[in-house]
């Protein structure tokens, strides 16, 4: 079933000058609300248009190729391939908006300036009521002692976490479309009840754009450089890629690669004892919001020159996570007062809050980072068990995670890796859009294929997109 036809969006109180393009003209709104704050970060954060230029969904991505840092470029040999898989760094391939496939064009419009404006007041709005729920917790566990600590815990951390997963999901919807505040102040909003310190919201982006640059194929982590999320991944599934030497084994091809798993004495997998620790390492914070993600991407970026720190690392960088740690810090004392001030026990009550937010973050992160890129995943979707909203699992996991538009997220989350600009996320255009438009949409773009034909032999995941296009075309034609 076609998605009900729309032309793109018009472009409201815009005069016929067009804004000259530019890198980071993806990440802005079709109106040009952003015209004088596109200069302005390209001044601040010029990294960040760097590494969108090299993605595989702009115009000539991956000829950003070794340039400046490695990481805000695609790593490649000197023919253009992976050195991880041999695979050519792929195309995105865009439906015919503007013909044949008109019904789609509202995926790959850029947001609206009310469309944006929205996504930030939603933002900051979350924010204030994590703020207005923690205040009332403090005076609820005074109204009803210290000696219900655990029932007063239990009935205020449910709805905490759960406003703390609507945070991350409209983190990552805000970044992939509406991605640099009307107001600056509102980049401190963000994700600050995530941990006790975090990344700047800029370095936020910058690494989650790593990610999708290094990762195309939901199926091979790194594949075209550094991934940031690789310690998450190994976890789920620890081994390591190997490249074919044989025309005869698995993975014929110019992408020959074979996934060869770990295996104690031989015969057990090493995921069964890791894929257990997934959900502690995203409690203690190694997701893209929490601290030890935060340690581990300062010992990465900005890279030195030799012995020395990068230029910009004293003028730039250092004063810009100064600001983000102290706000977060300043938070946190907040809440350590509050507790001491209501309660007298202002560590308890900080630690209280903080394990019931990261119960609610570390859950959004596992399904953003781990559900969607495992292979478990993956083949039921191949198999078209859960391609649409309805029965009981569609039910449950959209009332989880906030709604069925952001079940879209995860049932194609392979969609928005092809298109991390210009689609950005499915939950996103859901809002506007509606879920089921947004889905139907998105069954007909994985038909159409997600990736120009390049030569090199189909991978894992595209064999799955394939087989599940099939039997949604077979499934919709007996009806």
């Amino acid at each position: 079933m076609k998605a009900a036809q729309e032309p793109l969006l018009p472009t409201s109180g815009t005069p016929e000058k067009k804004l000259q393009p530019s890198k980071l003209s993806v990440m802005y709104t079709a109106d040009g609300y952003f015209a004088e704050l596109q200069k302005r970060v390209q001044e601040e954060a010029p990294e960040i248009a760097e590494l969108t230029a090299a993605m595989h969904d702009m115009d000539g991505g991956g000829k950003v190729i070794g340039e400046k840092e490695k990481l805000l470029s695609v790593t490649v040999n000197e023919e253009g391939r992976s050195q991880l898989t041999n695979r050519l760094f792929p195309e995105s391939k865009l439906p015919d908006i503007q013909g044949k496939q008109k019904d789609l064009a509202f995926l790959f419009t850029k947001l609206k300036d009310s469309e944006a404006l929205y996504m930030w007041k939603f933002l900051t709005t979350i924010f204030f009521v994590q703020v207005a729920m923690v205040i009332g917790y403090a005076f609820a566990l005074r109204h009803f002692g210290l000696e219900n600590w655990r029932m007063v815990t239990v009935c205020w951390g449910i709805p905490f976490a759960y406003i703390a997963v609507q945070h991350v999901y409209t983190d990552h919807d805000v970044m992939h479309g509406a991605t640099f505040p009307p107001c600056w102040w509102m980049k401190f909003l963000t994700h600050p009840f995530s941990d006790f310190f975090s990344l700047p919201w800029e370095e936020f982006i910058l690494e989650h754009n790593r990610h999708h640059a290094s990762t195309v194929d939901l199926l091979t982590q790194g594949e075209f450089g550094w991934d940031p999320e690789m310690p998450l991944y190994w976890l789920g599934l620890p081994g390591s890629n190997h490249k074919v030497e044989s025309d005869a084994e698995e993975g014929d091809g110019p992408n020959k690669v074979h996934f060869v798993p770990i295996k104690i004495f031989g015969c057990i997998p090493l995921w069964i004892f890791t894929c257990w620790l997934i959900p502690v390492v995203h409690f203690f914070g190694l997701n893209d919001t929490g601290g030890l993600f935060c340690i581990e991407w300062y010992c990465h970026f900005p890279e030195s020159d030799g012995m020395k720190c990068h230029a910009d690392f004293w003028t730039r960088f250092l004063p810009r996570r100064l600001k983000h740690h102290g706000f977060v810090l300043f938070l946190w004392v907040c809440v350590y007062g509050l507790g001491q001030l209501i309660l007298g026990e202002g560590l308890w009550f900080m630690l209280s809050v903080s394990c019931c937010a990261r119960c609610g973050y570390g859950t959004a992160w596992f399904m953003v980072t781990n559900f969607t890129h495992s292979h478990w995943w993956n083949e039921v979707m191949a198999a078209d068990k859960f391609r649409t909203n309805g029965g009981c699992v569609g039910f449950f996991m959209s009332a989880l995670l906030g709604g069925r538009h952001r079940w879209n997220e995860m049932l194609f989350h392979d969609l928005h890796h092809a298109f991390p600009n210009k689609v950005g996320t499915l939950s996103q255009r859901g809002r506007f859009h509606g879920w089921e438009k947004v889905h139907d949409a998105a069954e007909e773009v994985i038909a159409l294929g997600l990736f120009k034909k390049n030569g090199d032999a189909e991978t894992k995941m595209e064999k799955n997109q394939k087989k599940r296009s099939i039997i949604r075309k077979s499934a919709t034609m007996s009806k």
